[in-house]
C-alpha cells in the first residue's frame, strides 16, 4: 500500500540490526486512521476466506488486529506472553522466539476460545524472520483451526521468513515488503 510506504520513509528510523523504528505510527503511538485502510485492506483480500477469528501476539500487532477484527465482524483473539494466574490450565503453547527482544516466550491461547470450527487470520504488526507467525499458525493447529492466511503491516523481504512461510503453503499478504534496508534508504518490493 502506497500510503504505508510514504509513512515508513517519512517517519520510519532504520537501526542497526535490521531494526525498523516505526512506533511514531505502528507500534507505539499508533495511526487510527491509517491502521483502518490497512485492515480494510486486509479485509479486501480475504472477505471470501470464511474467516471467524482473528489471532495475533501480543503486543504490537494488537491493534491492527482488532480493527481487523472489527471490519470482519468477527472477535479478535491474541496469544499471551505471559501465563496468568487467573488463565486455566487448559491452553495451547507454542515457543516463539522475539526477534527485537532476543528472548523466546512460550505463548499462550485458552483452549476455550480456539476450536477446530474456527477459520483464522492471523495478523502481526512485522514479519521478519517469521517465529512469530510460525508459533500461531502451530497455536492454531493445535487447536484444529484452519489458518485462511496472514496478514503483515510490514514484511522484512530481505530477513526471509516470509518465503519460509510461503513455501510452507502459508498465504501471506504484506502492507509493503521491503527488499533492502540500509543508511542510505528503504527499497520497497513492487
Amino acid at each position: 500500500m502506497q500510503i504505508l510506504k510514504q509513512k515508513i520513509l517519512q517517519s520510519g528510523k532504520i537501526y542497526p540490526n535490521n531494526v525498523l523504528k516505526v512506533d511514531s505510527f505502528l507500534n507505539h503511538q499508533v495511526d487510527v486512521a491509517l491502521l483502518a485502510e490497512l485492515s480494510k485492506e486486509l479485509f479486501r483480500l480475504y472477505k471470501d476466506s470464511g474467516v471467524t477469528k482473528i489471532l495475533t501476539i501480543e503486543t504490537s500487532g494488537i491493534m491492527l488486529a482488532c480493527l481487523t477484527a472489527q471490519v470482519f465482524n468477527v472477535p479478535m483473539l491474541y496469544a499471551k506472553k505471559t501465563k496468568t494466574s487467573n488463565m486455566s490450565e487448559d491452553v495451547f503453547t507454542a515457543q516463539v522466539f522475539s526477534y527485537t527482544h532476543y528472548k523466546e516466550y512460550t505463548i499462550y491461547v485458552s483452549k476455550e476460545y480456539l476450536s477446530s470450527s474456527d477459520k483464522v487470520l492471523l495478523i502481526d504488526d512485522f514479519l521478519a524472520n517469521g517465529f512469530s507467525m510460525k508459533g500461531l499458525v502451530q497455536l492454531a493447529q493445535s487447536a484444529g483451526a484452519t489458518v485462511v492466511g496472514a496478514g503483515v503491516a510490514i514484511e522484512k523481504g530481505f530477513q526471509g521468513g516470509g518465503d519460509i512461510l510461503r513455501s510452507l503453503g502459508l498465504r501471506i499478504e504484506a502492507m509493503a515488503i521491503i527488499d533492502s534496508m540500509t543508511e542510505e534508504g528503504i527499497i520497497f518490493r513492487e
